[in-house]
């Protein structure tokens, strides 16, 4: 997102792995504890979710929110949206199997992506990793806003998380919320917003950040 790497925050956009909230947080902690110096940790979607657990590292300055899941200790991201299709994988060292789940690609377009250019769209429904369906209902231990400032932006034309659950779920960690017309995909759809967001937090944080 070049919008964001001009804002003048360092930035670094690890790969998560999808594997499971307590799983994918424990991968971005470990990229949190790779960094030299404070982190304002940033989360879209159910990545909001992985840095509510994620966030409670101690260089964690401050999480922000995406169009994000925003849990309660206990709490767990949700049922599973319903344009999502589920695909039987085989678990690495087991015999048995789980659950991929991922958008179908003929409906991709309506729940994230109804105001972003109809090529991106088309490149992102085919190209889009699966998600482990365990991830949905595993519940977090932790939620770093309970310690930390956080701050989140509302998609008020969100079509996979309600914009309700975004507001809802920012009011009661306190939140400082900015709110936008768009898209689940807000970083695509909005992305001067998102860019303006970061160094915000930074500055109100007081200090450099990798995101």
């Amino acid at each position: 997102m070049p919008e964001l790497t001009a804002a003048g925050p360092d930035v670094v956009a690890p790969a998560v792995p999808d594997r499971g909230l307590v799983e994918d947080a424990a991968y971005v902690a470990s990229v949190v504890r790779a960094v030299e110096g404070p982190v304002v940790l940033v989360g879209r979607s159910c990545g909001g979710a992985a840095i509510t657990l994620a966030g409670a590292e101690d260089d964690v300055r401050a999480p922000v929110y995406l169009a994000g899941h925003t849990l309660e200790e206990g709490e767990s991201p949700g049922r599973l949206p319903d344009a999502l299709v589920h695909t039987p994988v085989p678990v690495p060292g087991s015999t048995g199997t789980g659950t991929d789940v991922s958008v179908a690609v003929d409906r991709f377009p309506a729940p994230l992506a109804a105001d972003v250019g109809p090529g991106l769209a088309a490149v992102l429904a085919v190209s889009r990793r699966p998600l482990a369906a365990r991830a949905f209902p595993e519940a977090a231990p932790v939620a770093a806003w309970r310690t930390k400032p956080s701050w989140g932006l509302v998609a008020a034309s969100d079509r996979t998380i309600n914009p309700d659950v975004e507001r809802y779920g920012y009011e009661r960690a306190g939140t400082t919320t900015v709110e936008v017309d768009s898209s689940h995909l807000v970083m695509l759809a909005r992305p001067k917003a998102v860019a303006e967001l970061t160094p915000d937090v930074v500055r109100a944080t007081g200090h450099r950040s990798d995101a």
